[in-house]
């Protein structure tokens, strides 16, 4: 399929998909049994990628970078790289396991708690079928138990990987493990997805997401948890964009 231009947003690497481009980049990947290293950047994760050089390069070396935060969309805009759409990773992830159904690819889930992680699996198992499942495992453990969790995930025959684990330890994880799971097509962050899913957290009302509140919602739901990284961190956003763009030379 034809490349889009990948635009460079305050030190943050994008490819300018839509949805249907981005599942379709996926499904090529897949088809030919090459990988894609998949990550997406919101507002919050471009503030840490300005001091965290290891983020930094952990996304923007990615093969395949998605826009997931409507603050940033309009950024593009205001600073003259304009990006087609957000493509949330929590919209992307469920649009690729109806896309495992439909296309026999097997999946595995890595991260959140032992009973969130197995909760998602049941749901999608009892939704769609169990021969989407390659394995699961909680986000739980030691540094140097990675290479031997990577090399599990290698060994499941799974195309797809979805990372469910907080920012920055998902992108490094996926970055320094990419080599030992070149097996599997598709490997991609899903951050507080699995939550989602399994009913831990509601997700934000549609026209709260459209509007660019979604975080608001979470943030309501959790404030003692999540008032630094969006109070905090969307503040920093704006700043960032300000200084971007009327005072850069």
């Amino acid at each position: 399929m034809k490349t889009t231009i990948r635009h460079n947003i305050l030190n943050a690497n994008i490819d300018n998909f839509s949805m249907q481009e981005t599942l379709a980049k996926i499904k090529e990947s897949i088809d030919k049994k090459e990988q894609i290293h998949h990550v997406v950047v919101n507002a919050g994760k471009i503030v840490a990628m300005q001091k965290d050089l290891k983020l930094r390069k952990s996304v923007n070396e990615s093969d395949l970078i998605n826009v997931d935060g409507q603050a940033v969309v309009w950024a593009s805009k205001i600073l003259g790289k304009p990006l087609k759409e957000r493509v949330a990773g929590i919209d992307l992830m469920v649009n690729l396991v109806k896309k495992a159904h439909e296309n026999n690819y097997k999946i595995f889930f890595f991260g959140a708690k032992e009973e969130v992680v197995k909760k998602v699996v049941d749901i999608y198992a009892s939704q769609y079928s169990t021969s989407i499942i390659a394995g699961y495992r909680n986000g739980y453990f030691k540094k140097e138990e990675e290479k031997n969790i990577a090399k599990e995930i290698a060994h499941s025959g799974a195309n797809i990987l979805f990372v469910a684990i907080s920012s920055p330890t998902k992108e490094n994880f996926l970055y320094d493990n990419k080599n030992l799971l070149k097996n599997v097509n598709f490997i991609m962050g899903v951050g507080g997805s699995f939550d989602v899913i399994a009913g831990k957290v509601k997700r934000a009302p549609m026209w709260m997401q459209k509007v660019g509140l979604e975080w608001f919602y979470r943030f309501i739901q959790e404030p003692k948890r999540m008032w630094k990284r969006y109070l905090i961190g969307n503040t920093n956003f704006i700043l960032l964009v300000f200084k971007h763009k009327f005072l850069k030379k």
